[in-house]
Formats: structure tokens, sequence, C-alpha cells
């Protein structure tokens, strides 16, 4: 679905370089970099479609301060964006959330996450099929499992009452880090079809539902 846009990505990824929004990731060898959490930060991972929305969702929640788009829940060391296309890797496209505990508590993460993509729809997110856009929800704790698996059950019975959440909840092991051109892809290609059509009602979606967790300067 998505690969026919890669020929125009070079050439928009720096399009909006002055944006204040963007987040100036660490990168090297044309990768970001998966950094450890600062002494006032956690870190929780999900995966849920196409990272490029779910990348922006999670960026504009109170208390975050970074979101690095990665790989994860596969079986191949260091995968590139072209081994999740072909589905060879094993890995869905992925998000790590650095995030301040006192001020957005794990839970609301992941309602973030339940909210801003389909967790009933296997295997996929809309028109972009395969094990690459499958939901998933990974955990560092039995706590952490204890929250995804209570909300899981309860959204079932409210907000998706009488469908079957497919989300997968794995423990965390790893994740590696896309490819920059896409990170920040949200940010820097707001004109672009996809993202227009695609990613763009997603992340007005969580705003919709999450209104009081949004950073102000998305709301203006």
């Amino acid at each position: 679905m998505k690969t026919f846009i890669r020929l125009a990505i070079l050439l928009l990824f720096t399009a909006c370089s002055g944006d204040q929004k963007l987040q100036h990731l660490e990168s090297k060898g044309g990768f970001a970099v998966i950094v450890a959490p600062a002494a006032n930060e956690k870190v929780a991972t999900f995966a849920g479609g196409c990272f490029w929305a779910i990348q922006e969702a999670m960026m504009e929640l109170k208390g975050v301060h970074k979101v690095i788009s990665g790989y994860a829940g596969g079986n191949t060391k260091n995968p590139v964006y072209q081994d999740l296309q072909s589905q060879t890797s094993g890995h869905a496209e992925a998000v790590q959330v650095y995030y301040d505990p006192s001020i957005i508590p794990f839970e609301t993460l992941c309602k973030a996450f339940f909210y801003v993509h389909n967790p009933t729809q296997v295997d996929g997110q809309g028109a972009d099929i395969g094990p690459e856009y499958r939901s998933i929800a990974f955990f560092r704790s039995p706590e952490e499992y204890y929250i995804i698996s209570a909300l899981i059950r309860k959204l079932e019975n409210t907000d998706y009452k009488g469908q079957t959440i497919a989300t997968e909840i794995l423990p965390f092991e790893v994740i590696y880090p896309a490819e920059t051109e896409h990170q920040d892809y949200y940010q820097r290609n707001q004109g672009q079809s996809y993202i227009r059509n695609v990613s763009r009602p997603k992340v007005m979606k969580l705003r919709a539902k999450m209104r009081e967790n949004i950073k102000s300067e998305y709301l203006k």
C-alpha cells in the first residue's frame, strides 16, 4: 500500500525541517537511535498499523517526551523497511514512547493506543494488510501485563462492545529503530495523500477522544 510512496520520501523529508514540532531525534547510519530513558522517564512500546500515525498521535500526548518509530515483535535482527514489506522478518511497525509517568500513567498511554487504531482488525489496519501492521501491546512487568489485559476486557464491554480485540500482548524484548526517513514523517509530509487520508483521521480521532490529554499546541 505504501511502497509507491517511498519514491517521494527523500524529496519530502526535509520539507518541514524548521517545524518546531519535529523531535530532532539522534540518528546514525541512516537510522534513528534507540536511547535509554532519562531518570524521570519510562518507556512503552506499541504496534498498531502504520507507525507514521501512531508516532504522531503518541507525541501529541501531555507527558510524552519523544517517540521513535521502529520494528518489534519479530525474529530477525536489524530489520529494514523492505524486510517488513516483504513479510520476511516477523516484525510489526512499532513505536517506542518515552514518557513521564507522573504526568501520564501507563494505563493512559494504553488507552491512547487503543483509540488511535482499530484493535479489532487482525493482521492489518484498513487497507494496510499484513502481519507488519498487526496490533501489539508490549509489557515490561507483570503490572503492565495486568493493566493491558484489564483494559482490553473493559474496552470489549464498552467502546468495542460485541467485538473481540485482536491485540497481541507480548513481553518486550527489543525494538529496532526505523530509518531516519520514517521519523516525524507525519509532521514532515502533511500534504501527502496517505497522511491526509489515512494517518490524519487517526490523529484527529485521538484528539477528540482524549482532548484533555493532548498538548495545547496541537489544539490550536
